[in-house]
């Protein structure tokens, strides 16, 4: 029995997760054979060109990728937060998180916001190129001095007329170089009111006089999606551009955590798998003293048990998916998700790495890139020690609450 065939004898033949159904199976096969065929024999090179091209972006929309959980009138497939954690563990698996990363930001972290705050005339205008990949969304939340802490950004918006004069800036915005739209947080309220209701959130053009996109950022992994500096320097843009009401763009960002965090937790689960399938098969060939890695025992039960605990964090994301999906407040298990699957994958690719010897080391080899990849896992999105500040709150009552 090959290698391969091991793993595939290992892997396969067991009930599907009772989360899933026969439709997801599907969506499974679709994105799989997608990555396989279109995002493998390519992705090397998008790393070294340092963005994803956007004809792949449209190919996904007119595969319908684009908008899963999007209204069919605007050509989405309405369906659920599983079948969005579907794409993100396909894409993760791609072993090129950058382009992962690139597509979920656009699905799930940026055009949400005109989806669920957008007016009817936002939604009429931009909806359809967003689901269709012709037009790329960014969120631009991240200031040099506020990253978790949405409160404290302080890019401020102003209102005048009939318009709203934006200024300050952002940084670490994915699809910042190539995006069409900018989901922008901005401060609106005056001195003394309270934080949470004084950010708004505004749809900002490309092109908009007064918005410049700086410089593509140099990153130490992720290095197939571009991420930018947005400088907003006297922007002004129409008062029908904010999106929901005034002051409300708080607390849509917060809603929004739930499903980014459940979704980078898939995406962090698709990576491990990937690596530990791979590193499954080098130490099932790879011989040394005279047998091969996989012979010696302490290599494969570190093997399995960063299986088992792969297995612990791709159900913890499934049960926090499926909470979000009955509508469930579900703060307390994305929070879980994002701090134990961020720290998970990290672990993972360091043992994947260490048992690919000095082949691990070179930039050639796969597990080097993945291992890159990881390490923003434990950072964007929600650092580690913020997520457990989260799970920590809702353990017990405030000491003088």
């Amino acid at each position: 029995m090959t290698a391969q065939s091991r793993i595939a004898a290992a892997t396969n033949g067991r009930p599907e997760s009772p989360y899933f159904s026969e439709e997801h199976g599907m969506l499974r096969e679709q994105i799989r054979r997608f990555v396989e065929q279109e995002v493998k024999p390519h992705g090397q090179v998008w790393e070294e060109q340092g963005f994803v091209p956007r004809e792949v972006l449209v190919r996904m929309g007119d595969l319908g990728f684009l908008g899963i959980r999007y209204p069919a009138e605007f050509g989405g497939s309405e369906l659920d937060t599983m079948a969005t954690v579907v794409l993100a563990e396909e894409l993760g698996r791609s072993t090129f998180s950058g382009f992962a990363i690139t597509v979920l930001v656009h699905t799930d972290m940026a055009s949400v916001h005109v989806a669920n705050a957008g007016s009817p005339e936002q939604k009429q205008s931009h909806m359809a190129d967003i689901v269709g990949g012709r037009k790329i969304c960014a969120v631009a939340i991240t200031e040099p001095g506020a990253g978790s802490d949405v409160k404290g950004i302080r890019t401020r918006a102003r209102r005048d007329g009939d318009d709203y004069v934006i200024n300050g800036s952002k940084i670490f915005i994915t699809n910042g170089v190539l995006g069409d739209l900018y989901c922008v947080a901005a401060k609106t309220g005056g001195e003394g009111e309270r934080p949470s209701r004084s950010v708004s959130m505004f749809l900002v053009e490309k092109g908009n006089p007064g918005l410049r996109v700086g410089r593509a950022l140099d990153k130490h992994g992720w290095r197939s999606s571009d991420t930018a500096e947005l400088f907003f320097e006297d922007c002004r843009v129409p008062a029908s551009s904010l999106l929901g009401g005034e002051g409300q763009g708080f607390y849509a960002i917060m809603r929004n955590f739930q499903n980014e965090r459940t979704v980078i937790g898939a995406m962090a689960m698709g990576e491990a798998q990937a690596a530990l399938d791979l590193t499954l098969e080098w130490v099932m060939s790879r011989q040394a003293f005279g047998a091969t890695l996989w012979d010696k025992q302490a290599i494969r039960q570190k093997l399995a048990m960063l299986q088992t605990k792969v297995e612990a964090g791709r159900q913890l994301v499934y049960h926090a998916a499926w909470l979000d999906a009955q509508g469930a407040d579900a703060t307390r298990e994305v929070s879980m998700v994002k701090a134990y699957c961020g720290d998970l994958v990290n672990e993972v690719m360091h043992s994947c790495l260490q048992y690919h010897g000095g082949l691990g080391f070179m930039r050639e080899s796969t597990i080097e890139r993945m291992a890159r990849d990881a390490r923003v896992q434990a950072i964007g999105g929600g650092a580690t020690e913020v997520m457990l500040e989260e799970v920590a709150k809702r353990m017990a009552p405030r000491v003088g609450s």
